[in-house]
Order: C-alpha cells, then structure tokens, then sequence
C-alpha cells in the first residue's frame, strides 16, 4: 500500500441489519412466523467452533463496514499455523447456522372446542514452521517479535507473530501501521505469558479485487489443542459499550457450556400475545436485556441445542453434508481415517449443534470463554408461542366455558410479556386491546336454547 495503515484491532466483527419476519415451514399444527437472528443487534460477532477431542475448527464472520485498507485483526492462537490450516469460507453458510438456530416466534390457532369436547382430549402443543511460508520464519527483531510464518490466503495477507514481551509487541504492531488501543498492552502481555501466539490478518487489496465482492469472507483456522476456548478479551480493549457474541458449536458428543462463567437456559415455551408477531424483534432484544440484568450480566445464555437431523419447529433447513464439511465437521461421511461415522444411516448427521449468545465487556468478563463438551444431547430451543383463540359459532356447553376462560388466558399472557421483558403491562394490555384480543366473551347461552335450539320455547 502506498499510505500509511491505521488499522483497528479487532477481535470479532460487527453485524448491523434489521430484522424481517417472514413466513416459513409448517412444524405439525403450528406455524413459524419469525425469527429472532444475529442481525438485531449493531455490534454482533458469530463464530462458529467445531471441537472433537482436541481437534478445532474456528470460524469468525466479519461484517467489517469500513474501508478494506483499514482493516485488521488479531486473534491470540495456540500454535504457529501452517498455511492450510487457514481457510476463507461463505457468509451465507454461517447465515445459514444463524438462522437454523435463532430463537423463533411460532403460533397456533386454537380448535373449535366443541370438537376438542366430544373427542374428550384438548389438541396438544409439543414442547418440546511451515514449508510454503513466503520467505520462511524470520529472526526475531530487536524488540522480541518474531514473524514466524506469512501467508496469502484468499484475499487476506496473514502473518503468525511471537513475542517476549508485550511492550516490543505493541511497539512492532505501531510500527507496522497498527493503531493500538489504549489498555492493549496489559492484555496481550497475559497472552504472551500463557506461551500463545498472535495470528494478525489485514486485506490484501489486489486479492480482495479479483473476489469480486464488497464484503469481507469469514476467515478459519484449525488447529489442536487441549485448551478450548476463545479469546475475546482483546475484543474488549478498545469496545465502545457491551458487545454482543454469538458462539455454534458443532460436536459429536452434546451441547457446550462454559466453565468460567454460568450457562444459563433463555426463558422458553411462554405463551404472549398477538400483537408481538409484528414487534417480535423488539420483543427479543427487550426479553434478552432483562434476562441479561437478572444474571447480573455474567451469564452466557444457551438459545439452542438440537441434534442437526431434524428440528421443530424449523426457521431453516438443516445445514447441508457440504455445509458442515466447509464449517470444519471433518468426521461426517467417514471423513476421518480409519474411523466411520457413528450414525451411518444416509440421513444422520451426527453433529449436534449449541447456540450460546453473550453480552458482555471488560468489567463482566475479564476472563477469556472457556468451554468444556457434555454429553448431554436433549433438545432445547428458544421458542415463544402466538396462540389464536377459536372465533367460530360453536354452540355447545363447552364452548362457552372455553370463551368465559378467554380473559383469563389473555391478562396471564400480559403478565408474561410484562415479566420477560420488562414492558409496562398497562401499555401491555393496551395494545393487545388495539389489537382486539381482550374481547369480553359473549353470554352465556341456556342450556336449554343449546338443546331445543334458539327459537324453541319452554312449553
């Protein structure tokens, strides 16, 4: 480049959109209706981790909104990679993942309860030091940095750096065109301590050029080690506010937690009024704030855990054989040697996928993620429930018990939202008034109208 580069540092990318509600697939009797995704919120990273054993697969999104010679990024790794355990993938597959796991609105609509009567049942809801290394590994320098590997891989120019010390570090990182925020050094000092390594990436704008694209491809990296984790604390240095991240992992054996900090499953199952399918955004990022509050803001927050063959209800398909293979799931169609897939029927995965999702800063989370697999494998998934009353004639005794009980049902769903979110529930029961659900139920009918009909008369 032919001006001095004044890159940021990042540890993860922004994501900034707005969210669309959209119609979907049928699951049974109910229907999804919306999705709550990545996109709600203006600082959002997703990565995605595939672990197996020791083995892990990290991809990072990037949503990067400013000027390609101005990016950069450093990530504090365990090992000097090689080039091809570096890899540039699609923003649509993580996409994919996002939407698969996101937190969905679903509704039903209640059955004419003269039918459920003589049928005897209510209708049910399921709940449910590398060769091809350009130039090789130099000396180290003067101020204790040493560039061990450089590579080009996709439109990335990508260098895997060593250090002594954080003050040559953060000195080396000036020098070269980084902008370093304030409060870095203490950090990346930790960092070197524990013997780890720097990978740091900027735009190569001849490559960027030939891709074609105005947006920035997520980057992998693979690699082995006992440790899993993720760094986020240099993601912390120079954040402005709370930072939103949302963590896939892709295992074999079960869902992940972390170990560092409370994993906590997001309220899930309640049944709230109509008129959130027009506001289910708000809704979301409201309900998640409180929680967020209520765990005193240290906790991560578990929004989904499923197997990948199936999912109910589905805001998206499950992501492809060629999909998870690209994310790094190495072990699906016996990709690992010498070792077959433990479901081999055609349609299993074998992969079960968590969705963990964090707000967090310098003052709630000093510490890095630490994560540890389980080998619990039992469905979860945040998931709030549209249910539309019966509005037909039914004439029958149960009918009318069904309509009296209306009210009920109506200011216990007001109470809900309320209690999720933090709404005011007069303005709760205000706008579902506007939306014409706090209907007062009709009369009663006499019995005897019910058997004689409505023009008999008591003779």
């Amino acid at each position: 480049m032919t001006r001095s580069l004044k890159k940021s540092l990042f540890a993860a990318a922004a994501s900034v959109a707005a969210l669309t509600l959209t119609g979907g697939a049928v699951a049974f009797c109910g229907f999804y209706v919306a999705k709550a995704d990545t996109k709600l919120f203006n600082k959002a990273s997703k990565v995605v981790l595939v672990r197996d054993n020791d083995r892990t697969v990290i991809s990072m999104a990037n949503d990067y909104q400013g000027e390609l010679e101005e990016f950069a990024i450093v990530i504090p790794v365990p090992v000097v990679l090689e080039e091809e355990q570096i890899h540039v993938t699609e923003n649509a597959i993580l996409d994919h993942l996002d939407a698969y796991t996101a937190p969905r609105l679903v509704e039903y609509f209640d059955e004419d309860p003269c039918m459920v009567y003589r049928r005897y049942e209510e209708s049910a809801v399921m709940s449910a030091a590398p060769d091809e290394a350009v130039g090789g590994a130099r000396q180290k320098n003067s101020l204790g940095v040493t560039v061990e590997a450089e590579y080009t891989v996709g439109e990335y120019d990508i260098q895997l750096l060593s250090a002594d010390q954080s003050g040559g570090l953060a000195q080396w990182l000036v020098e070269n065109g980084y902008k370093l925020p304030e409060g870095a050094e203490p950090v990346l000092e930790s960092y070197i301590k524990q013997g780890t390594k720097f990978f740091v990436a900027k735009v190569n704008l001849e490559e960027q050029s030939k891709t074609g694209l105005k947006y920035l491809r997520p980057l992998q990296i693979a690699f082995e080690s006992p440790r899993f984790m993720l760094p986020i604390r240099l993601g912390t240095v120079n954040a402005d506010g709370k930072q939103e991240l949302f963590v896939f992992a892709l295992t074999r054996t079960g869902r992940i937690e972390t170990t560092n900090y409370r994993t906590v499953k997001l309220p899930t199952g309640m049944d709230i009024p109509l008129y959130v399918k027009e506001e289910f955004g708000a809704f979301y990022k409201s309900m998640f704030e409180t929680q967020v509050k209520k765990e005193n803001e240290r906790a991560v927050f578990l929004e989904y855990a499923w197997d990948m063959n199936w999912c109910d209800p589905c805001a998206a398909d499950p992501l492809s054989r060629d999909e998870l293979r690209e994310l790094g799931v190495f072990w699906i169609d016996g990709g690992e040697p010498g070792i077959q897939p433990r479901r081999p029927m055609p349609q299993a995965q074998d992969v079960f996928v968590t969705r963990l999702h964090v707000s967090y800063d310098a003052t709630h989370f000093p510490e890095d993620l630490m994560f540890k697999e389980t080998g619990d494998r039992s469905n979860y998934q945040g998931r709030y429930v549209l249910r539309h009353p019966y509005t037909g004639d039914a004439t029958c005794e149960a009918a009318d018990d069904y309509r009296a009980g209306l009210p009920k049902r109506f200011e216990k769903e007001a109470q809900t939202l309320a209690s999720l979110t933090g709404w005011d529930i007069e303005d709760v029961r205000e706008k579902m008034a506007g939306a014409d659900q706090s209907f007062e139920p009709p009369k009663k009918t006499p019995w005897w109208k019910r058997i004689w009909g409505e023009d008999k008369k008591d003779t």
